[in-house]
């Protein structure tokens, strides 16, 4: 076997790598846990977010979160119709999408939380109280 043999050899490897690589990334394509499939509409919408932000901040309605073995509680300040969105970093399968209303006179939302792997996990809560729309987000680890 001489140089250019070795060479050629080479270079079909390495461009069989680059295809294989190539096939990998748009298999995994649809799996990416950080990326939103709207996108364009969340940056279209961002002053509606900010504003629900806002209200949060200016009317002290952070929400009381406990976290405990076997469930997470979350307390609100008044009563609502909520969107809890509760999403793991490491892939979209294990994401949580729950609507409702709080429950009981302390305006309670409930999760078992036995289910849940273990781990970071980021929360979007959004509800409408009053007329008014609150966003808020926050970091959590089971």
């Amino acid at each position: 076997m001489n140089w250019g043999t070795k060479i050629v050899l080479g270079m079909i490897a390495f461009m069989l790598f680059i295809v294989a690589m190539v096939v990998y990334m748009f298999s995994v394509h649809g799996n990416d846990a950080l990326v939103d499939k709207d996108y364009y509409e969340k940056g279209i919408n961002y002053n509606q977010e900010y504003n629900a932000k806002h209200n949060v901040a200016e009317e002290g309605a952070q929400p009381i979160i406990t976290i405990n073995k076997s469930q997470v509680s979350i307390q609100l300040k008044d009563s609502a119709a909520f969107e809890l969105k509760l999403q793991r970093p490491s892939t979209v399968k294990d994401d949580i999408l729950i609507k409702g209303n709080t429950s009981g006179k302390s305006n309670l939302i409930q999760l078992n939380s036995t289910t849940m792997p273990k781990g970071l996990w980021f929360l979007e809560l959004k509800w409408k109280s009053n007329n008014k729309e609150y966003l808020f987000k926050k970091d959590i680890t089971l």
